[in-house]
């Protein structure tokens, strides 16, 4: 059954992206928020689909931690499943993602419009300039900023260190740092076909204040994203 639901599931992802992202080709000549609120109804309709096609629920602890305004959202990755179903819980972030996916087609085009902050892995100086300044713009705009600071997606259990992109958006930015844990990896594996049902536990932390100590606030970052028993050491 797994088969047959992940097989249905496949088919009906890129479906409905492509439909989505064709009806909501007007809103690419609005402002940014025009572009956000077709990635945040793209973010819901995966959740749908997640729960009526693979019997993927969502359990959200903590939701009294989301804050209002620009913070800093430091989650942990474990599968693609985060990237599109934490935007409609956040509002409206910056997501700090891969450059390489604002060149995809529906995707980078409403990244793209939607301001999201590319980052060029190879972690040169140039590239955390480009990032920060990206950010700066979000924080003018007043919209929370999400990052995946252990970097690429990993399985539950590995606990890989922090990235130098975490501190330097705490350092520039100046506002709190929210960590979020969550299990995703459990159902739905890194680069795996197959997912499964069951429920993906969300625990949003309480936030890591700011002007602490950059070595501090990794510290705590760190700890509580890696908080849930899949990702224990």
């Amino acid at each position: 059954m797994n088969w047959v639901r992940s097989t249905l599931f496949n088919l009906l992802l890129p479906l409905w992206t492509a439909l989505l992202g064709v009806l909501c080709l007007p809103l690419l000549l609005a402002p940014w928020w025009g572009a956000m609120w077709a990635i945040r109804q793209w973010g819901r309709g995966v959740a749908f689909l997640a729960r009526w096609v693979l019997g993927i629920r969502t359990r959200l602890i903590g939701r009294e931690n989301l804050r209002p305004g620009c913070v800093i959202y430091a989650a942990k990755h474990q599968s693609a499943w985060e990237t599109m179903a934490l935007v409609p819980l956040l509002g409206s972030p910056a997501i700090v993602l891969k450059q390489e996916l604002m060149k995809l087609p529906f995707i980078g085009w409403y990244a793209t419009r939607a301001r999201m902050i590319p980052v060029d892995r190879d972690g040169s100086t140039r590239a955390m300039r480009v990032m920060l300044r990206a950010a700066d713009v979000a924080r003018a705009a007043d919209r929370p900023v999400l990052i995946f600071p252990e970097g690429t997606r990993t399985p539950p259990g590995q606990q890989p260190p922090l990235l130098p992109g975490l501190t330097g958006l705490y350092r520039s930015l100046g506002v709190p740092v929210v960590p979020i844990a969550l299990d995703s990896g459990l159902l739905w594996g890194r680069e795996s076909f197959l997912k499964h049902p069951g429920t993906i536990t969300v625990v949003v932390h309480p936030a890591v204040a700011a002007a602490l100590p950059r070595e501090h606030m990794a510290e705590q970052v760190h700890r509580a994203i890696n908080s849930l028993s899949g990702d224990s050491a």
